[in-house]
């Protein structure tokens, strides 16, 4: 996944499209789409980009396009996973002529930043399957061992097994209890 505040960058762009695999690019932190559909453009196109080969000389490399990307809805100031936000997507993906690929990033924004809000975001988005929406291919969660986060400590030895040291998390029984669901 490409980070809403990378989401922008030519190089990450022109990296993605010469990967064999899916791409997803995060709306920006205000929550809009332009951006993260241009990008899935941009990554689709033919590139050329100059790096190192294997023998550390400098060449220009060309890409051939990466057809699997899709747009990661994170939100922004307001959350944006519901089922009017994931149409308004399809609607600009449509409108761009990209295939309406859409996972849905159930922390960050989405949750309003607080990781217990994951669980009933996740509930939201597979009503919006079960219901009968096809766009959506698949959810993030942040989850660890334990619950929460943790600042690392000037002494190593202090931090807390199991415990993210980046973004607060969901535990690992409630990550379990809410996929089973």
């Amino acid at each position: 996944a490409i980070g809403a505040r990378t989401t922008e960058s030519p190089t990450h762009r022109k990296l993605s499209s010469g990967i064999s695999s899916a791409v997803g690019f995060k709306n920006n932190v205000d929550g809009g789409l332009t951006v993260a559909v241009n990008a899935i453009r941009a990554a689709s196109a033919i590139n050329t980009f100059i790096s190192v080969t294997d023998e550390g000389k400098v060449a220009a490399f060309r890409t051939s396009g990466n057809p699997h990307c899709h747009v990661i809805l994170r939100g922004g100031k307001q959350p944006n996973y519901q089922a009017e936000h994931v149409q308004a997507c399809e609607q600009e993906l449509r409108k761009a002529a990209i295939r309406e690929n859409i996972m849905i990033d159930c922390s960050h924004g989405n949750s309003s930043k607080q990781h217990e809000r994951q669980v009933s975001v996740l509930e939201d988005v597979t009503k919006q399957i079960v219901d009968g929406n096809q766009s959506i291919i698949g959810v993030m969660l942040e989850s660890h061992i334990h619950a929460g986060n943790q600042p690392i400590p000037d002494d190593l030895e202090e931090i807390r097994y199991g415990v993210s040291i980046t973004d607060a998390c969901i535990d690992w029984p409630a990550t379990e209890a809410a996929l089973r669901k």
